[in-house]
């Protein structure tokens, strides 16, 4: 049994935690807004395409509208291509995670859940919502 003062330190203790979680998610999702706003390029699919294009090839003002132009031009038939694939990639990315999850313990598999689902989300969110060409 813990005596007042051990009470005290645990129920601090794991106010500090609380407050430390919450501020560390808050704090991630105001840098993850400032980052956006400071790097547009940071945004999804196409945009973010041309966006990181001018910026790490240093386009001129009509390459950049040529490129751009090509970009426009081919993106919806790679998104077409795609969605026409993601079933049979979808497909083989489960078997990957059955066959992983085989030679995991019940505590691992969770983990390796969290852990797919984690990374899984993430790249939804960055890379378009899964619409990649």
């Amino acid at each position: 049994m813990l005596n007042r003062s051990q009470a005290w330190a645990v129920a601090l203790l794991a106010a500090a935690f609380v407050v430390g979680v919450v501020v560390g998610a808050g704090g991630e999702a105001a840098w993850a807004r400032h980052a956006h706003a400071a790097d547009p390029g940071r945004g999804r699919g196409l945009e973010r395409m041309k966006a990181n294009l001018d910026r790490e090839l240093g386009l001129a003002g009509t390459q950049r509208d040529s490129v751009h132009a090509t970009l426009d031009r081919h993106w919806a038939r790679m998104t077409t291509a795609w969605e026409t694939v993601r079933p049979r990639f979808d497909s083989l990315r489960a078997q990957m995670d059955s066959d992983v999850a085989r030679q995991l313990t019940p505590e691992q598999q969770a983990r390796y859940r969290d852990l797919v689902a984690r990374y899984r989300h993430h790249t939804e969110k960055t890379d378009g919502g899964g619409k990649r060409p």
